[in-house]
Order: C-alpha cells, then structure tokens, then sequence
C-alpha cells in the first residue's frame, strides 16, 4: 500500500532501481518480461515435433523412389552420372545407393542398411531399402493421427520378432545333402541372385563359374583371394574362371621376347628390390679428381646390379618377380638364361602369388637360397586374351586362390558383371555356411504378411493395427516385382493373397508367363540369412528414423574456417574498434 501512494518523483530503493534496469533491457518490450535464454549459436536451425518426422520419412520416400524399379528379374537400370564424367550403369541396390551421394540426414540411413546389407549377405540391397521405405509409409498415417512414435516402434520389433520365428519356421534346412545335391541347390540359387542382374540372359553359365569359385575357396579364407580382372572386347560367353592367379603382362623392357613363356613345376622368386641401373646424378653427388676415378664410381655400380642378378639366377628360381622395376639389363640377362621375369607387379596380386605359392617376398637379393623363400606352382604360362597379355599361375600348393576373366563389349557392361558376380558370390558363400532357403519371388513375403495379418487379430489395442500395417508393408515385394515386369500389380496380388489364405505358401510372382506359380518347384531359391538380415535391418532403420522427432543444424559451422579467424571481419564492417559504422575505421 505503501508502495502505492508513492511520490512518483522521489527516487527509488537501490534493490528496486536494479530490478527495473534489468526489467527494461533492449528488446524486453516491457516492465516484468523474463530475459531471453539463448541456448544455440547464431544461425542454428531447429525443427522438431512431427513436421519434423514427416518430413524425415518423405525425404526417405524420395530415395526409395529412386531405386524402387531397379527390383526383380526384370528391373530397369540406372545410368549415373557423376562430376568427374564417369559413367556407372546398375542395379545393383548398394552400388546406387553409394554413388546418389544422399546428404539429407535422415534418407542417409537407408544407404548405410544397403551398405551393411551389401557387406554382409551381399544379395537384397533393393530389397531391404524398398521394405524399410514401406514401412515408414504405413507408419506416417498413424503420426499424423497422432499416435505417439515410441508404439509404433514397440509394434514394429513386436512384428519383426513375429516374422523371423515364422521365417525360421518355414525354411528349408539342406544340411544333410551330397555333394552333388549341394552343388545343384547352390547354383539354382547363385542363378536366382543373378536373375535380376543385367547379365540374367547368362545366369547358367555364370552361376556355374560362381559355384565352381566358391567351392575351390577354403571357406575359412576371405574374398581377398578371389580376383577378378576385366578385358574389353568379345563376348560374356568369353568369360573365364582360373584356378590360380591370372593377372595382366606388366610393362616391359626389350629383350621380353625372348624370354620363355612357358614353365612346369617353376620355382618362383617375388621381391621389393628394384633391378636397374639410375643415373649417378639422380642418386648422389659424386666429385672426382679425373676420369679413372669416376670409371670406378660407374664400374662399382654395374657391379653391383650384376651380384644382385647373380645372386638371382644362382638361387634357381625360374620365375622373378618384382613390385618395383625391372630395368632392360636385367630383362636381357634373364632372357639370356632362360627366366622369367616381370616388374611393376601390383601389391595385390603380388600377395595373391605369395598366399597361393608359397614364396615369400624379399627384399633383398642375399638370402634367396634359405628354406622356404621360393615358390612353387604346377604350370605358368603367358598367353593372350583378347587385346591383352596375361600371365597364368595354375595348380599352385599353397592356399587356394581363384580369377575370373571377365569378357564384354563395354567397359560400363563389364563393371555391372563384375558387381553381379560379387553378389552372386556372397549370397553362395553365405548360403554353404548356413544351407537353409525359401522360396523367392515375393511368395515368402506374402505367407509372412498372411501370418502377421492373423496374428494381428488376436492382439488387442492399437499394436493390433500397427502390426496389420507390417503385414501390409510386406507386401510390397511382390507388388514391386509384379509392376517392374509389366503385370497388374493388384490382379496379382489379389491372386496370392488367395493362394496363401488356402495354404499355397510358397506361390510368388511368375515374371515368366505372367502370372502366380510356385517358386520353390521353380527353382527361385533365397538364403534365409539373406531375408532374416533384410527384415532385421529394414526394421531397425525405420525405428530408428520414427524416433528422431528433432533435427539441429548449424549452416556457420558447415563453412571450412568460418569458426577458426574470428577476428578476420575487417574493421570497415563494424569489426572495428568499437564495433560502430561502415566506413574504413581507424
């Protein structure tokens, strides 16, 4: 009250008079406002709620969109194009993915399931993607309506758990096959994979070369021992499986010719030493009083290649091989004696060689004669395929090793085979360790959807339309299949869904005559563990993108050295000493 009846121009109490300066600081607009709280740094970009989680699962739509007429045996390729001018043509899931160059945050964790997918089935990169995307489509409703995203997550690992114990359930186990058995499931599956890959017209004659590469590779070994080198030129059907290491004549000196080309049972000398002689000038810097002194300097270096080639050809090895050169000296004393010799090897192969044969690389020329420094291999031979030179070891001892030689017309088309090849690879090698199929051609995914459509039923609550809708998003392979090979999606839907609900579970999409039929008597094989890993990470990455309801992004700090010269400003916009005016400063 007192306060009230106040003289208003008598002064204020000290408490009162700080309380009303920092009541009215600049851009309070008024007496009593709470003082701003700035938390992030100028130019922050904040969105959140569920504007923000729309817009996360449109801007996945969008990727999936990109490859979603890539599926099936007969999906449509992309050609990408990037800024240094190189031309990729595939459909191969992961290789798009890779090369789209996705910046937006959220969309980039659809990539990052293709990559995983890719390194470990190998096989379902389009797959996984599509189902991931699907299933963010049947949540956004829900979002919409409200439904607060932590249920659907909870319903979603519900129905993936739901779905592998059916998967595991249905599976076909082949353990207990001959070899021969083994050999015929592996390259009906191996021919499934290739199927949908731009060389399906020679899915039997690769799938062949795939399975006889994976059945001469010790399981327990990687990939790194099976190359693969491309030639321009020829056919596909020109293409070659060697049982050994094949790689490409490396540059060569004269006096190459005259080597011999071809060894049985060779010894094989490998090394890091370089076998030419450099000009003096390039090596040091040498002052002599008169001429017999600098003969000796050159003498001493000639000498010195010599003892190295000695030393070479004294150690019995019939074959030398070099990461580093090999000069024209050294060819031509080689060649005089009947070697073999290549320098410029690449490191990869000249590892390949060592594993395969045994030898081990040197790096210098003193202890060749020691125990286990040469290698071995039952023939070598240099011969031509196509335009190229090619240096053949076969029959080698140690661990073993395999090539493929891939022939065609264009370079775009050879690289495409060579990522249909490593596909098929994979989904084999994975497929001998766990021998367990289903039944391609989306039949799977519709007895899945069928079986979660069911058990749906007798959940109560919201989890109940939550799982309907998985059930739903399964669908999708089918469909995808269906509308990518020219049919009615919906016609062929509508006739699996019967086939299913009267216990046909294996009836798929016929992308041959056009219809339904059974894919498991087909021969449309998969790997279990290529499904199970599909569904698992497809779910995973549409949780993972349902749970993100905040995006914070600082534009400044995505400058290089916006943050590290603070003091860079120039003083003539204000970076002066007081901060005031635009003119020069002082």
């Amino acid at each position: 009250v007192a306060a009230r009846h106040r003289d208003p121009l008598a002064p204020l109490p000290r408490a009162a008079h700080m309380a009303g300066r920092m009541g009215m600081m600049p851009g309070m607009g008024g007496l009593g406002m709470q003082p701003q709280i700035v938390l992030l740094r100028e130019g922050t970009d904040t969105s959140q709620g569920k504007p923000q989680l729309i817009s996360n699962i449109n801007a996945c739509q969008a990727v999936v969109d990109v490859v979603r007429t890539t599926l099936g045996p007969r999906g449509m390729d992309k050609l990408i194009h990037d800024e240094n001018g190189s031309v990729t043509i595939s459909n191969d899931g992961a290789t798009l993915m890779k090369k789209l160059q996705v910046v937006h945050p959220a969309a980039n964790t659809l990539v990052q399931i293709s990559m995983s997918q890719d390194a470990e089935v190998g096989d379902g990169t389009t797959s996984v993607v599509l189902l991931a995307g699907e299933f963010l489509r049947e949540a956004k409703p829900f979002i919409e309506e409200g439904v607060h995203p932590q249920v659907i997550i909870k319903a979603y690992r519900e129905a993936v758990r739901l779905a592998t114990e059916k998967l595991d359930e249905l599976a076909v186990n082949l353990d207990h096959n001959t070899p021969e058995e083994t050999r015929a499931m592996l390259e009906k599956a191996a021919a499934t994979s290739l199927n949908s890959k731009l060389v399906s017209g020679h899915k039997h004659f690769f799938a062949k070369m795939v399975v006889d590469a994976v059945l001469s590779l010790d399981p327990k070994t990687g990939l790194d021992m099976l190359g693969s080198k491309k030639v321009v030129g020829g056919s596909l059907q020109d293409s070659m499986l060697v049982d050994g290491v094949a790689f490409k004549k490396t540059f060569s000196y004269a006096g190459f010719e005259q080597m011999t080309k071809y060894f049985k049972d060779p010894k094989i000398v490998l090394l890091n030493v370089e076998l030419e002689l450099k000009a003096e000038r390039d090596n040091a810097e040498v002052r002599v009083a008169d001429v017999a002194a600098y003969q000796q300097v050159v003498d001493a270096e000639w000498d010195i290649i010599y003892d190295k080639l000695a030393k070479i050809v004294a150690s019995g090895a019939n074959i030398v091989l070099s990461k580093l050169a090999i000069g024209d000296l050294a060819t031509q004393y080689f060649a005089d004696r009947g070697l073999f010799c290549a320098g410029r090897v690449e490191d990869g192969d000249l590892r390949k060689v060592a594993k395969a044969t045994n030898a081990q690389v040197q790096t210098s020329c003193n202890d060749l004669c020691a125990p286990d420094v040469l290698g071995t291999c039952g023939t070598f031979e240099e011969k031509q395929v196509g335009g190229e030179r090619f240096n053949f070891f076969k029959g080698c001892p140690g661990v073993s090793t395999c090539t493929f030689i891939l022939r065609g017309g264009a370079e775009q088309f050879i690289e495409e085979a060579e990522r249909s090849l490593h596909d098929a690879i994979m989904n084999t090698r994975r497929l001998l360790k766990n021998p367990s199929i289903i039944a391609g051609g989306g039949a799977i995914e519709m007895e899945l959807s069928a079986f979660l459509r069911e058990k749906s039923r007798h959940i109560y609550g919201k989890q109940q339309l939550l799982i309907g809708a998985y059930a739903k998003s399964l669908e999708v392979i089918p469909r995808q299949v269906a509308a990518n090979s020219g049919m009615d999606p919906t016609d062929v839907l509508n006739k699996l869904r019967m086939k299913h609900a009267h216990g046909e579970k294996w009836y798929g999409v016929d992308v041959v005559e056009n219809g339904v039929c059974d894919t498991m008597e087909a021969f449309v094989w998969e790997a279990t563990v290529m499904k199970r890993n599909a569904l698992a990470a497809a779910t995973e990455a549409a949780c993972l993108i349902l749970s993100v309801d905040e995006t914070v992004r600082n534009p400044a700090s995505e400058q290089p050295d916006k943050g590290s010269f603070p003091g860079k400003g120039g003083k003539g916009r204000g970076g002066g000493r007081f901060g005031r005016g635009r003119g020069r400063g002082r």
